[in-house]
């Protein structure tokens, strides 16, 4: 059922002219299904307060919840078609109404924590795209159909709503940049091992695949009390986000995996002078891919003592300061920093092998990132003690990744293995810290068991890359002409 419904609203926003890509029909959807989320959350504790003999106080005034304006319902259960808005009338409440007032939160909320101030943030940041008021409608009546009380529909809608933000990264453009590939993530918490009790941080959050795929590995590690299930949902996860769409998909993908506030902060984290961190600003864990081939501007590179342009290495400079003392890090970046020969490149790796234990570098092949040329290595180390050897895996799955063969669990698994013991492989070797150029300090991986195995693309993958190529540059001038 959640699977058709999903079907069925891309149908109809696909004849939306405000809706031009994967990117615009995840971010409508996804302000309406928080709005159902919220209205359900609603009831859910007023149902509660009630047996209690207490009496709940709603967050949103009676006109703006979801049973009043989207869609009230008859003594029959039933959309009460006399009551219920739709075309110009619809469309006039949600943009003259609806979104200001929900914007309105962010100014009374008592704190960014909030789920008032959540409200104000998203509904300031994003705009209603749906012009069409009956095109709407039917978005709401689709909506409407779909029920995540229960954990099992949370866990369902979650699947499908991770199914969503992976067609985004697919169709190009720049989402990409919101989807990092879960098997990797998945991967990455199982050697980073968090535990009940430590705070995890990822300061370009995306889509919160970290956050929400670190939830999971904690939720299913041990039969959970009712102390560590409200440490899971208040006091573990933490991320910020600068782009507003990518600020709204993580709020709702952290709802749908089942944390009903999510700790996210709306803000770009770059800005933030790391002079001014102290100790209780630090995490236990840091998760991240953080965007990388951005510049920032002089006054941001101010904030940091290696000043560089390149958003990724500004990112894991604040990485290394929000580590508490031990802390443990997995982050991902271009592989062009291990031997990058510029003076920003050189003092990075400094910094990180004599201010941290690097420990471990997984290397990941070409295609690792669908719709991303570029390859990548994770960096996995510990804050606080000098590097004194350094195990390398190079990931080789023996075929050319893509949209048809994507990055699997099973991919990994010898990886995991094998790095719980550092134990030398045809993939895997170690190298010393003495071993390192104390000029360069170079970390390029060089595999003194034979290097990847190259494998060639077949036609059909190549076939595949043009016509995905031919669809961006479709997508690129239809947002070109719509402009003109």
């Amino acid at each position: 059922m959640f699977e058709q419904a999903f079907k069925n609203i891309d149908d109809v926003l696909w004849k939306e002219a405000g809706c031009a890509s994967e990117l615009d029909y995840t971010e409508q959807t996804s302000w309406l299904l928080f709005l159902k989320f919220l209205d359900g959350l609603e009831q859910d504790k007023a149902a509660m307060a009630a047996l209690e003999g207490k009496k709940y106080s709603y967050i949103l005034d009676a006109p703006y919840r979801w049973d009043s304006w989207a869609a009230p319902k008859d003594a029959n259960g039933k959309l009460d078609h006399n009551a219920a808005q739709t075309g110009d009338d619809l469309r006039d409440f949600v943009d003259r109404k609806l979104f200001p007032y929900l914007h309105g939160f962010k100014e009374k909320a008592n704190g960014a924590n909030t789920l008032e101030y959540k409200i104000g943030e998203i509904f300031g940041e994003i705009k209603n795209k749906i012009h069409s008021g009956y095109n709407l409608r039917e978005v709401i009546d689709h909506i409407d159909e779909l029920r995540f009380r229960s954990q099992t529909e949370k866990h369902e809608l979650s699947h499908l709503y991770e199914a969503k933000i992976k067609n985004m990264g697919n169709a190009g453009r720049n989402g990409g940049e919101y989807y990092t590939p879960r098997p990797l993530i998945r991967a990455m918490v199982q050697v980073v091992q968090p535990r009940i009790g430590e705070t995890i941080y990822d300061g370009a959050v995306g889509s919160a695949g970290f956050l929400c795929e670190a939830f999971d590995y904690l939720s299913s590690s041990k039969k959970l009390s009712t102390s560590d299930l409200k440490t899971l949902q208040e006091r573990t996860f933490y991320g910020k986000e600068k782009k507003s769409l990518a600020y709204v998909i993580a709020i709702m993908n952290m709802i749908l995996h089942g944390i009903e506030a999510p700790n996210i902060i709306h803000t770009n984290t770059l800005t933030e002078n790391l002079a001014d961190v102290q100790d209780k600003d630090r995490y236990d864990i840091v998760l991240a891919n953080p965007p990388f081939g951005g510049k920032e501007r002089k006054e941001v590179q101010e904030n940091f003592s290696i000043k560089t342009g390149e958003t990724a290495f500004l990112f894991l400079q604040h990485f290394l300061k929000m580590l508490k003392p031990g802390g443990r890090a997995a982050v991902v970046i271009k592989n062009t920093f291990l031997s990058n020969t510029d003076n920003a490149s050189n003092s990075l790796r400094k910094l990180l092998l004599e201010s941290c234990k690097l420990h471990t570098v997984l290397d990941c092949p070409g295609g690792t990132f669908l719709g991303a040329g570029v390859k990548t290595v994770v960096l996995f180390f510990e804050k606080g003690a000098p590097t004194r050897q350094v195990w390398y895996y190079q990931l080789a799955p023996g075929r050319n990744m893509g949209k048809t063969n994507p990055l699997n669990d099973a991919d990994l698994a010898e990886f995991v293995a094998l790095q719980a013991s550092f134990a030398d492989s045809p993939k895997s070797w170690s190298v010393k810290a003495a071993d390192i150029n104390p000029a360069t300090f170079d970390l390029s991986v060089k595999n003194p068991n034979g290097g990847e195995e190259v494998t060639h693309r077949s036609p059909a993958d190549i076939m595949e890359e043009i016509a995905a190529l031919d669809c961006e540059s479709a997508e690129v001038l239809a947002t070109i002409r719509a402009l003109l």
